[in-house]
């Protein structure tokens, strides 16, 4: 299941690019199993979304991990995804049923604390009152119209957000990695409209260990073997960079046919890693003087999740164009965007990009009122707060316990790098003892556990996780099976 036609489309074709690859070397599929792993602990936890590397046997049990095996009813719903269902994501198993701020409860009725919030889509908390109010009202009166004529939300929407983020455009779509594919099409006919590259020769750099999707556009410039297996040929022009190298920056933009440089301000699905101060400020010092447009993806860090309205906020750069989505519904339905210039975003002209559900009347009304939660409830002030207490506290756990090497982050943008255990237990059994007491988390790259619960955790709430992830550090170093 996509977001909408085009993002469905996609993954057809990598599916059927795939099964090429596997029939040509005299291999066949009977099932969509073959995209997932016996290897539960290793490639399935390490990335959003992630296609895992080996083929697997239908598995007959699914209990591979620390901690207790699920219950009667969360195994019958599982084994049903699991047999109606693709094999694309190999997710923690618990099975949830309902969501109030911080917490969510599984079908069983257990409350747990969320520590991913839906990859930092639930900013506001899950099922925010005002979130729910505003979808409901308007999917009585008008849900769809497409672009092909005018709707009322639209206008009031386009509007606010010029005057929340100070761009002259914005341009709604769905998800976010719809959101990255506009921002390179735009780059690209920026690049041949304004900058005079030659046709068909334009260059986009990205930054080595990027996560910004899993459309052609983003398996192309990612650098994860995992994600780019079997779905060649890829896009070409597409270069990659080492991040938080400026050097590297400096020597890529100068090749004449660049357009322009996405980069993440804080990279998420790579473990959380905080550029050096002033990086992000000399990256787009670099990237103006080569005539090169500076992207800012900021699925993932914008909208509080940083401590800022975005996270290049921290050090008052202002990108040719920044790309936004999760937090920008706080999880209600898929709605992204990129903001910019004119000289940019208008180099689109009728009939050269569209989207049919983008900015849909409900769309605009739950964006809107997903901006105005995070101002009105102080939820970027709280994530700086709540997220330097965390960490302070997390370290103060690392002290005591040898299996935590690294606590690092900003904001309520965290992880945590855990040591495996001689006997192969690793971060992904970690997050079953810690699902065990409570708390839900997901590990990234195999020894890293990414913390990113909803803005609105209170002190308390801070207080009482740590204490959580403490107790299953304990268990998890007293070697419990």
């Amino acid at each position: 299941k996509s977001f909408d036609g085009a993002t469905a489309f996609w993954g057809s074709n990598m599916l059927f690019r795939t099964f090429a690859r596997k029939a040509s070397s005299g291999q066949t599929w009977k099932t969509a199993r073959q995209f997932s792993s016996q290897q539960a602990k290793v490639a399935c936890a390490c990335f959003e979304g992630s296609v895992c590397t080996e083929p697997c046997k239908p598995s007959t049990s699914t209990h591979t991990h620390l901690g207790a095996p699920a219950t009667e009813a969360q195994t019958k719903l599982m084994q049903t995804e699991d047999k109606y269902g693709a094999h694309n994501y190999h997710p923690i198993e618990v099975v949830l049923a309902r969501g109030q701020g911080i917490h969510l409860w599984d079908v069983d009725g257990k409350r747990y604390f969320d520590f991913l919030a839906a990859y930092s889509a639930v900013n506001q908390g899950h099922c925010h009152p005002r979130l729910v109010s505003a979808l409901c009202q308007q999917a009585s009166k008008l849900n769809l119209t497409s672009r092909a004529f005018f709707n009322s939300n639209l206008p009031d929407a386009l509007q606010f957000m010029h005057d929340y983020f100070g761009t002259d455009k914005c341009l709604f779509m769905n998800s976010g990695a719809e959101a990255v594919e506009t921002a390179v099409k735009v780059v690209r006919k920026w690049g041949y409209e304004v900058k005079g590259i030659p046709p068909n020769r334009a260059k986009v750099i990205f930054c080595k260990d990027n996560f910004h999707g899993r459309t052609m556009t983003c398996v192309s410039a990612s650098t994860d073997p995992g994600t780019r297996r079997n779905f060649g040929p890829f896009l070409p022009n597409i270069d990659t960079i080492r991040y938080n190298d400026l050097d590297a920056l400096r020597e890529a933009v100068q090749h004449p046919h660049v357009a322009g440089f996405v980069v993440e301000p804080v990279q998420g699905e790579a473990g959380v890693k905080v550029p050096d101060p002033g990086y992000l400020t000399a990256a787009r010092d670099i990237c103006k003087q080569a005539n090169v447009l500076f992207v800012a993806d900021e699925v993932q860090t914008g909208l509080g999740r940083t401590g800022q309205r975005l996270a290049v906020d921290w050090e008052g750069v202002t990108p040719d164009l920044v790309v936004m989505g999760k937090a920008l519904s706080g999880g209600l339905l898929p709605v992204s965007a990129v903001v910019g210039s004119d000289e940019v975003i208008l180099r689109f002209t009728h009939g050269t990009h569209g989207s049919t559900f983008g900015g849909n009347p409900m769309a605009c009304a739950v964006a809107k009122e997903a901006l105005s939660i995070l101002e009105d409830e102080n939820l970027y002030q709280n994530s700086r707060d709540m997220g330097e207490r965390f960490r302070l506290k997390l370290r103060e756990v690392q002290q005591r316990n040898e299996y935590v090497t690294t606590v690092r982050g900003k904001g309520l943008m965290n992880a945590m790098v855990v040591k495996p255990r001689q006997d192969g237990a690793e971060a992904i059994d970690l997050c079953y003892l810690m699902r065990d007491n409570g708390l839900l988390a997901k590990p990234t790259h195999g020894d890293i556990i990414r913390f990113t619960p909803p803005l609105c955790i209170t002190a308390d709430q801070v207080d009482e996780c740590v204490g959580i992830i403490e107790k299953s550090l304990d268990q998890y170093a007293s070697g419990q099976r």
